[in-house]
């Protein structure tokens, strides 16, 4: 079991009960999928998305499903069919692993870090988060990266309002700015 899931097991189900006055242990907001997706300009290279495809598989440790255009956009040079991005859903094991190497190590190494920005819920207990550059994860080789990438992270948890799931996020480590 990951060291995250234990932490939610053992120490964060008992303080959110008590702290949001919950009293049925189904009702507890907890972290049900996390979302990594990222972006490709249609003015990348074509290598750009092979590259972005081993970063994103780097990083999940399983396959992105390729996003493709579902309309002609002629200002962007975009057909239909065309790849735009990767995606990867994690859940179970493998997103409380990747929520810790997130917090514990990819955070840390950004410069100038003073914590997540609050901003990033959207209403119904769901977080977004943008990060400029793929370079902060260590199992991504900095060899490698040929294209500046970016990813967006959605924490997607069961909770009702943005406040049980920041509460949430914030006893799972996840460092908010002041």
């Amino acid at each position: 079991m990951p060291d995250m899931k234990k932490k939610y097991n053992e120490e964060v189900v008992p303080a959110l009960k008590e702290k949001l006055g919950i009293t049925n242990i189904m009702r507890v907001p907890k972290l049900q999928k996390i979302v990594l997706s990222i972006g490709i300009s249609s003015k990348m290279e074509k290598d750009a998305l092979a590259e972005a495809r081993n970063h994103l598989t780097a990083l999940a440790g399983q396959a992105p499903v390729v996003c493709k255009a579902k309309k002609n956009v002629a200002g962007f040079k975009l057909r239909v069919g065309m790849p735009v991005g990767l995606m990867v859903t994690l859940r179970g094991k493998k997103m409380y692993e990747f929520l810790d190497r997130f917090v514990h190590n990819a955070l840390p190494r950004v410069r100038d870090f003073r914590g997540v920005p609050n901003k990033g819920f959207d209403g119904v207990g769901n977080y977004n988060l943008g990060v400029p550059d793929v370079s902060i994860f260590t199992e991504v080789d900095l060899e490698k990266i040929k294209y500046p990438l970016g990813l967006n992270l959605t924490m997607v948890t069961s909770a009702p309002n943005d406040a049980e799931a920041k509460e949430l996020l914030a006893m799972l480590e996840v460092p908010f700015a002041h």
